[in-house]
């Protein structure tokens, strides 16, 4: 079973981007954390009364029109639906230039009724929450008990002097890193969410880091992250001077937040699929032929692009693609995994 499961974590792992996800072949973003898809798919798959909240929505100002992008959201009404049937409960919670992309997706599946949306309070009244009030706040909306919270495509606060330094403590001396930090992040650009292209978007995006923070605390909570440009909440996992070493100005935008499993993909969507293949599979399930089907893949992105809007993340157009792959080449692992 584990070479399975390792057959689908690696053919999701296709750097298609280009983002430099392995460009050290020693220690890179891939290799860091190797067994974590294994470890996801057991948890979910073996957990009783599982209760996954999934934290999505990754918002594209320069887009036209300003809008969530389509990696994330797609994934996580896949997961919604790809789950359900196992009796695994399942929460959506994004800000709300999500809410009306991921209802659209849901009804497209009929699932609008067992997967409840959850909308994130606003970046400005989100400021004058403390975190726990925050995590008080979107929590008790979800209908039932969480077991895992998920964060797919989730931009999170980059690094700071003291997440530095935990870090180092944790896995050596500070040393160079602690150079190159000071280089690499001015004081501004600290303990704020970045596009890949380094813009700030902190006033744009509702915290939501701060539910990860406070799941960390709790034994009976695990946490996940799904990304694949390293300023992803999860990201935090991989020491800050593997992210700036692999990734083209990964410096700046790595995320300082951790999630207990982290798994990195060449486009975030893809780890949705990759995980629902490996739960079936522990399952003892082949996957549904409609789960595995490109084309029914297709007419829900095409729901949510038209109803969201949804963007992609890459070129910022509403078009049926994901981070500038068309839709025939983005979607080719979907039936791959099924085959696994």
């Amino acid at each position: 079973m584990h070479v399975v499961l390792n057959r689908m974590r690696d053919l999701v792992q296709e750097d298609v981007g280009q983002r430099g996800l392995r460009t050290e072949a020693g220690r890179n973003l891939i290799n860091t954390c190797a067994d974590d898809f294994r470890l996801v798919c057991q948890s979910l798959a073996t957990t009783a009364n599982a209760g996954l909240a999934i934290v999505t929505g990754f918002f594209i100002p320069t887009a036209q029109p300003p809008a969530g992008e389509t990696d994330g959201p797609l994934g996580a009404v896949f997961l919604a639906r790809a789950l359900a049937p196992l009796g695994v409960k399942v929460a959506l919670i994004s800000d709300a230039f999500c809410e009306r992309a991921l209802r659209a997706g849901l009804a497209a599946c009929g699932l609008q009724s067992q997967a409840p949306v959850i909308v994130l309070p606003a970046s400005a009244a989100a400021q004058a929450m403390s975190p726990d009030a925050y995590c008080r706040t979107v929590l008790s909306q979800v209908p039932f008990p969480i077991t895992h919270l998920l964060a797919i495509e989730r931009v999170g606060p980059s690094h700071t002097l003291e997440s530095l330094q935990q870090q180092m403590q944790q896995g050596g001396a500070l040393g160079q890193a602690y150079l190159d930090f000071l280089d690499a992040v001015p004081p501004e650009h600290q303990n704020r969410c970045h596009t890949m292209r380094g813009r700030d978007i902190t006033d744009l995006m509702s915290p939501a880091h701060h539910l990860f923070e406070w799941a960390q605390q709790r034994a009976n909570l695990t946490t996940i992250g799904i990304g694949d440009g390293g300023n992803e909440i999860g990201m935090g996992k991989i020491p800050w001077d593997v992210i700036d070493r692999n990734i083209r100005g990964g410096g700046l935008v790595a995320c300082r937040v951790p999630t207990e499993h982290l798994l990195v993909c060449g486009i975030s969507n893809w780890g949705a699929y990759a995980l629902t293949a490996g739960i079936w599979r522990l399952r003892g399930h082949a996957l549904h032929p409609l789960l595995a089907d490109p084309e029914n893949e297709h007419k829900i992105l095409r729901v949510m692009v038209e109803h969201g809007p949804l963007v992609d993340g890459v070129t910022g157009q509403p078009t049926l693609s994901v981070d500038a792959q068309a839709f025939d080449d983005y979607i080719k692992v979907l039936p791959m995994l099924a085959a696994l």
